[in-house]
């Protein structure tokens, strides 16, 4: 097990310079926070230190930069979190070098330090070891918040963690990262039963290995979205114009072998002629899909028996959306799963979904709030469910 900050007391992060790794890769529209839910979850953690008294330098990135630019810089991200936070917080305009140190020296010690984006240094993403030093030589404490980047082993999270470590300082994980470590871990551990996973989005070959690493744990795997067609057609079944990963077909033929009663496929769909608003939708069976038409929902009976599973579950596990659910014609079936394990949730079951898709469905549907745990890391929370190792944890300091 890893140490967590929520381990460490309080009088011995007094006077402590903390570096933080948190994930406020939040989306902007013309320099303003459209969704401000990473930079919400990466409060409690800076609370906790600010309120110790430990001076804390804040890391993260922003988007997919290819060197400094403007239009990623995290000074919109700052702003928010200043009004969040209502507390003093600085941007540095750099991300490493001399001058971090000089700006950080300027500042009072009660000052929150945001450094700019770290991918605007092309070292980040390669895990410079001497970056990752740079890092660590800004305090003598590491705590790691960024769960949505934990499966990367980038210069700010898994390189600058193991050179604290070397300095002889701590790393540790943040309430969030240990948060979301326990709920993913709990339900694959110990899950109440019965337990049932949800896996939706376009493609199966992103989610084999989830799918592998699952069926044998669950009691129900519901399988939708544009990756039910590729089922289909391992089935023998027509898909029409619809989205098949020709390449995974056999892939999909073996995990129906192996996982039997336990993976369940839609039995009908919604489908139309093109993907677009206003289109006129028809309700078919899975055999009576025609050649122009495209499966773009999950249908009416497959609601009723993918909810009614849902209903009786005690654990679930929910990643991908089972339609395109942007379009409101398509979107009947992904709404449904959400009321579906928020009632659930109601009812007293664990209820957890895996970040991306899945939590914009949720907040769509206006039921994340009755939901146990909404993951901020889509593609992290894949790699835990499917057993692949996180070098943003594995690299944190053993308890």
């Amino acid at each position: 097990m890893k140490q967590t900050l929520a381990e460490i007391d309080a009088a011995d992060l007094a006077g402590r310079t903390v570096v933080v790794r948190a994930d406020l890769n939040v989306p902007l529209d013309d320099g303003r926070v459209t969704d401000d839910q990473r930079i919400r979850a990466s409060l409690p953690t800076l609370r906790i230190l600010i309120d110790a008294g430990a001076r804390v330098v804040l890391l993260s990135h922003l988007g997919r930069p290819q060197g400094p630019d403007a239009s990623l810089s995290l000074a919109p991200v700052v702003d928010r979190l200043r009004e969040l936070l209502d507390h003093r917080v600085a941007l540095i305009p750099q991300s490493n070098g001399a001058e971090v140190a000089a700006s950080l020296a300027s500042l009072p010690d009660d000052v929150v330090a945001v450094l700019e984006n770290t991918r605007f240094d092309p070292g980040e993403t390669k895990n410079d070891p001497e970056l990752a030093a740079s890092w660590a030589a800004l305090g003598d404490m590491f705590v790691n918040d960024a769960f949505g980047t934990a499966h990367r082993a980038h210069a700010s999270t898994a390189g600058l963690a193991r050179a604290m470590v070397e300095n002889g300082g701590l790393a540790v994980a943040g309430i969030l990262m240990a948060r979301e470590l326990r709920f993913l871990e709990e339900v694959l551990r110990m899950p109440e039963r019965p337990f049932v996973a949800i896996i939706g989005g376009a493609k199966i070959s992103g989610k084999i290995a989830v799918i592998s690493a699952l069926l044998p744990r669950v009691d129900r795997l519901l399988i939708g979205g544009a990756m039910a067609n590729t089922f289909f057609r391992a089935l023998g079944l027509d898909t029409g114009a619809s989205l098949v990963e020709e390449d995974a077909i056999p892939t999909a033929r073996d995990l129906l072998e192996s996982g039997g009663e336990r993976l369940v496929l839609p039995l009908d769909c919604i489908v139309a002629d093109e993907m677009a608003a206003g289109v006129e939708t028809r309700a078919v069976a899975r055999t009576e899909v025609r050649g122009t038409d495209k499966i773009l929902d999950i249908g009416p009976e497959t609601r009723s028996l993918f909810t009614g599973m849902i209903g009786r579950a005690r654990s679930i596990l929910w990643n991908g959306p089972m339609g395109v659910f942007e379009i409101d014609e398509f979107a009947r079936g992904t709404m449904a799963i959400a009321e579906a394990v928020a009632s659930a949730c109601d009812s007293g079951a664990l209820g957890i979904l895996g970040g991306g898709d899945s939590a914009a469905a949720a907040a769509r549907a206006g039921v994340t709030a009755r939901l146990t745990h909404v993951s901020t890391g889509g593609g992290a929370s894949l790699e835990l469910l499917a057993g692949s190792p996180l070098p943003g944890v594995d690299s944190l300091s053993d308890r």
